[in-house]
């Protein structure tokens, strides 16, 4: 652990509730916080600039400053550092996320609005990153929502996601609420009839053998965290939208993608990209082997 957690600044009020979502985190963790901005100039910075033109280099001084009175307002021990960068904000956040525990960023809106945005830097981020990354909307992940609700995590059952499982009981102990478990699945062939409907049997034949891996899943990490309290839930459907089922009253949504190095180009998958566009709640990725 490095304990350090850092947040992307961009002077937008979706930052400025990544930075209290990240403060609170941090002081869960006993970590520091880290502000940081980048920002490329849009013109060389002359060696003595007049006093007009001095309001050039305010701006990104003025995010930070915005951002860490709140964070100081809200959490007054928290040790807090403040870094203002000039280069790329992609390449900057990279770079600090090798250096960092977690790392933050705002997120805007759902539809096409979020697709934009998270399309240029989040999404982007996420794929080249090796640590844990949040994304909190605005107004989300403010002091009076921890411990209100749950933390919830879509397990696949595919692969083993040891550093997802582990992300999410670890998350739910620091915050002591209810870890809920979802998986999604799809039903098998032979659970459908020859007219297109849904053999009642055969689906529920299904729905007890996923039961049973989540179950095996889950096991070994109750039993590392036996004072989290755990929902195990299995949903017939595309996992997907099973994920997104409850989430207005999470905490916080996790979501893993394999992280298979850098042999083969970056993508995310079809659930974390509906978690991120979709979900109420702040929405952690958390890249696992």
């Amino acid at each position: 652990m490095k304990g350090l957690i850092t947040v992307g600044l961009d002077g937008t009020l979706q930052s400025l509730s990544a930075a209290l979502w990240a403060a609170r985190e941090a002081e869960l963790r006993q970590a520091r916080l880290r502000l940081l901005h980048a920002w490329i100039p849009v013109a060389p910075e002359p060696l003595r600039a007049p006093p007009g033109e001095a309001e050039q280099n305010r701006p990104p001084h003025r995010i930070t400053d915005e951002a860490r009175a709140a964070v100081v307002s809200s959490y007054p021990d928290l040790p807090v550092d403040v870094s203002v960068v000039r280069a790329d904000p992609l390449d900057a956040l990279a770079k600090a996320a090798e250096q960092s525990d977690l790392l933050v960023l705002g997120s805007r809106g759902l539809g096409a609005a979020a697709r934009f945005t998270l399309g240029e830097i989040g999404l982007e981020l996420v794929t080249r990153t090796a640590v844990p990354t949040v994304l909190v909307r605005a107004q989300q992940g403010t002091p009076a929502r921890i411990g209100k609700g749950n933390v919830t995590v879509g397990v696949s059952l595919h692969a083993a996601c040891n550093g997802l499982l582990a992300f999410a009981f670890e998350t739910a102990a620091r915050r002591a609420v209810t870890l809920r478990a979802v998986h999604g699945r799809h039903l098998s062939a032979y659970a459908y009839n020859l007219g297109g409907g849904v053999d009642r049997i055969a689906a529920e034949e299904s729905a007890q053998i996923a039961r049973s891996e989540l179950a095996a899943a889950l096991r070994p990490w109750r039993e590392k965290f036996p004072d989290v309290d755990v929902i195990e839930q299995v949903i017939l459907e595309s996992p997907a939208p099973a994920l997104l089922h409850g989430t207005a009253n999470a905490e916080l949504l996790i979501v893993g993608r394999r992280h298979r190095g850098r042999l083969l180009p970056p993508r995310i998958g079809h659930v974390v990209q509906a978690a991120v566009h979709h979900a109420p709640c702040p929405v952690a990725i958390v890249p696992y082997d």
